[in-house]
């Protein structure tokens, strides 16, 4: 499969998961690839994402989360049930208090891992930019030379709105306890554990 921007932070992601979890939510999960690693380390993975077309392809590709297409703004969640809820790069896409949903539906002990993008730019994206820019163009040399020529399917892109500030205010108001963690490319790590 072609890189996604997204799988550079998949290591991250995984070191942050709570020792023992058993069960996972991946809200947002597109085509599926990190929910197949939550899988692959034992979680019984449910998987949603609002797009029909990259839900037909996440259950295409072998693996053993279950797929369904639905919109986490709406959808029911169980209480307290899941031991890690994950939302790589899709936050933005939904209102930020989405996250008390996501509070509510883990397991006392379990743990929210957000992988969001932030508007706006702050002094350590402006120096990171050139690595960016680099790395993408590493990146299309790199498919092309393998002939992949068709991109892959991307489910729909809505640019963030909220600036990191406004993150850490309301991610500390909504979620105390949580932590936010700044990373290159306009991305965060928010982090908050159930007690």
């Amino acid at each position: 499969m072609p890189f996604d921007h997204n799988d550079h932070y998949h290591p991250l992601l995984l070191r942050n998961l709570p020792p023992g979890g058993r069960t996972a939510l991946d809200i947002g999960c597109g085509t599926g690839r990190f929910a197949r690693r939550l899988a692959a380390r034992g979680y019984e993975v449910d998987a949603l994402d609002p797009s029909a077309e990259v839900i037909a392809e996440a259950r295409a590709a072998d693996g053993g989360p279950r797929f369904r297409r639905a919109d986490v703004t709406e959808e029911a969640l169980p209480a307290a049930h899941y031991d890690v809820i994950t939302c790589l790069a899709s936050l933005h896409h939904m209102p930020f208090d989405t996250v008390t949903r996501l509070r509510d539906a883990l397991a006392p002990g379990g743990t929210l891992l957000v992988l969001g993008c932030y508007a706006g730019a702050t002094w350590w994206d402006v120096v990171a930019s050139p690595a960016n820019a680099a790395a993408r163009a590493a990146v299309y040399a790199s498919e092309r030379l393998r002939g992949e020529r068709t991109p892959p399917l991307r489910p729909p892109v809505h640019r963030p709105d909220m600036r990191l500030p406004d993150i850490r205010r309301e991610a500390a108001r909504l979620l105390p306890g949580s932590s936010v963690r700044h990373l290159l490319f306009w991305r965060y790590l928010l982090t908050y554990e159930k007690t």
